[in-house]
């Protein structure tokens, strides 16, 4: 055992026995997927003057995450049938193959394509780290290993945006995509060479008939996701709102459908509910993450075309928000009890702020401004983050306790999926459906940052609510 009495992982021993060395391995996966989630905002001013299709920009994340989050959902029931270094190849396979896709593409559409296969197989090896770590290392040194897992997404977070803009100004967009190609097949090979242990080689025999993989709930999340992004396709008001309608009654229904399984649930009961703790924190997380992600997906789109900003310096911006979250975040970790509720309130008005800002500083093209928003929204979800999870989490009921932690990033990533989709309706019905150009860009970007600071003020009651409903239940 790589560990000491105490529970502290012994390094040395953990590298003289090649733990070390598959725990690098195994974390290469969250490296990839990260890095390429943020990667493609500095890539995609590029790619839309080559293969065109800016109307479709708001997929480009829409589909990744819904990838995302189907493979994180299979990733922990197929390792009990199939072993775990084979799924691990699988992923990275799958993870190439989107890569190679998105790097010879002709056209936006098979673009898309490739990024489904990315999202499949990034979400996968993501949700398969976790696995090899509760799988393969003592219990005791968990803490340690999930927190270098951490710095190594920040790390990723933060490079993604910067190799995309180095890559597109010096060779091409297309060699964005094309590196992780050879990343992704490298570590198919490899898993088999590196993960030779007997809990890696074989399947996790199960004590007790596993639940259903939930398909259709998944599929209703899906399709719910792609008929809101195919009202933005096209505008036309009866067409369009009749689809964003469907789209939103299927996310509805998927929460619906979850509640239905109570062994195999994806959330805990009520998550939705603003009269439950669960239910305001899920809200609050939910509607930051839809009204924050435009930033990402939009930002170095219309300060290229619209203000002559260098790719590279885009890809800073995007970055600084990582930077903020990762800083804020280690700065508030040893905080008291009694200083959650001042810091949570401040991270709620941070990240309201800083989407508020926006709505003067993109039309604007002021750069200070727009690092100053940039902090400000991650540097407000790394004050939130830790402490409203955790009250989540303690305001579970006790077997859903585990649900309720996982739920937390699955919802991030819904929320995600379908802000990037409602993203590309305004977009598209701002003038982007008409082509890229600067005054396009400028309709756009005086609609788009203006249409979301609702949902900040959202979030900003749903934390009141949770800290009032906080307070009798710790009492």
């Amino acid at each position: 055992m790589a560990e000491t009495m105490t529970g502290r992982a012994d390094w040395r021993a953990l590298w003289a026995s090649g733990d070390l060395g598959r725990f690098c391995f195994i974390s290469l996966g969250i490296l990839l997927h990260a890095t390429n989630e943020t990667m493609i905002a500095t890539v995609m001013p590029g790619m839309v003057a080559d293969i065109r299709g800016v109307e479709l920009v708001g997929w480009s994340l829409a589909i990744f995450e819904v990838g995302s989050i189907a493979a994180g959902a299979a990733s922990g029931r197929l390792v009990s049938y199939v072993a775990l270094r084979t799924n691990m190849a699988g992923a990275a396979a799958i993870y190439a193959v989107g890569a190679l896709i998105c790097a010879t593409a002709p056209t936006m559409e098979w673009f898309l394509a490739g990024r489904l296969f990315q999202g499949v197989g990034g979400g996968g090896l993501v949700a398969l780290a976790f696995v090899s770590v509760e799988r393969l290392f003592p219990k005791s040194i968990w803490p340690q290993l999930f927190a270098i897992m951490s710095v190594i997404w920040g790390v990723a977070a933060f490079s993604g945006p910067l190799l995309g803009a180095v890559m597109a100004e010096t060779l091409s967009w297309r060699w964005a995509f094309g590196v992780f190609v050879f990343a992704g097949a490298f570590m198919a090979v490899v898993s088999f060479l590196v993960l030779t242990s007997a809990a890696a080689r074989r399947p996790r025999a199960a004590d007790t008939a596993l639940p259903r993989f939930p398909v259709l709930r998944l599929a209703c999340l899906a399709l719910a996701i792609v008929l809101i992004a195919l009202a933005g396709i096209g505008i036309e008001p009866l067409r369009s709102s009749l689809l964003l309608l469907l789209g939103l009654a299927g996310i509805a229904l998927f929460f619906r459908l979850d509640a239905r399984r109570p062994q195999a649930r994806l959330f805990p009961r009520r998550p939705l509910d603003p009269a439950t703790t669960v239910g305001s924190g899920m809200i609050m997380f939910g509607a930051f993450s839809v009204g924050t992600v435009t930033f990402a997906i939009y930002a170095p789109l219309i300060l290229t075309t619209l203000h002559g900003v260098s790719l590279i310096t885009t890809g800073y911006l995007i970055a600084a928000e990582a930077v903020a979250w990762s800083v804020l975040s280690i700065l508030v970790a040893g905080a008291r009890p009694e200083q959650e509720r001042p810091i949570i309130l401040a991270g709620a008005v941070m990240i309201t702020a800083g989407m508020a800002g926006l709505v003067y500083a993109m039309p604007s093209g002021s750069i200070p401004l727009v690092l100053a928003c940039a902090c400000l929204q991650g540097g407000g979800f790394g004050l939130v983050w830790p402490f409203v999870t955790r009250i989540i989490v303690a305001a579970a009921h006790e077997d859903e306790r585990a649900v309720a932690s996982s739920a937390v990033p699955t919802i991030q990533r819904i929320g995600y999926a379908v802000g990037a989709a409602i993203a590309g309706i305004i977009a598209n019905a701002s003038g982007f459906s008409q082509g890229l150009t600067g005054e396009t860009a400028a309709n756009v970007a005086a609609w788009l940052y203006l249409a979301f600071v609702p949902l900040g003020l959202v979030g900003c009651v749903a934390a009141v609510r949770l800290l009032r409903q906080a307070r009798p239940a710790a009492a």
